[in-house]
């Protein structure tokens, strides 16, 4: 059953796409079955620009346990750059 969960962000950065770098504004996440990855449901993240039509993402399929890691991962990192480079 698919869930319709979708939550967004405005981002600020870039991603590699199939053949160049591409400017981002925006990060799509959601929970639902993904396309590819061998999981009954995954987190789904797709970078984009909007600017730029469908092709300009750079998409991630995650496991909930690996999203979950990569959420902490990312809080742990960014709280050591505060604490070191005073962010």
């Amino acid at each position: 059953m698919c869930t319709y969960i979708v939550e967004t962000a405005s981002v600020l950065g870039s991603g590699k796409g199939p053949e160049s770098w591409i400017a981002l504004n925006r990060a799509n996440v959601c929970v639902d079955h993904p396309a590819h990855a061998s999981l009954d449901h995954a987190v789904l993240i797709d970078f984009v620009n909007e600017g730029l039509g469908p092709s300009a993402r750079v998409a991630v399929e995650l496991s909930a346990e690996s999203a979950r890691e990569l959420v902490q991962a990312i809080q742990t990192a960014l709280e050591e750059a505060e604490h070191v480079h005073a962010l």
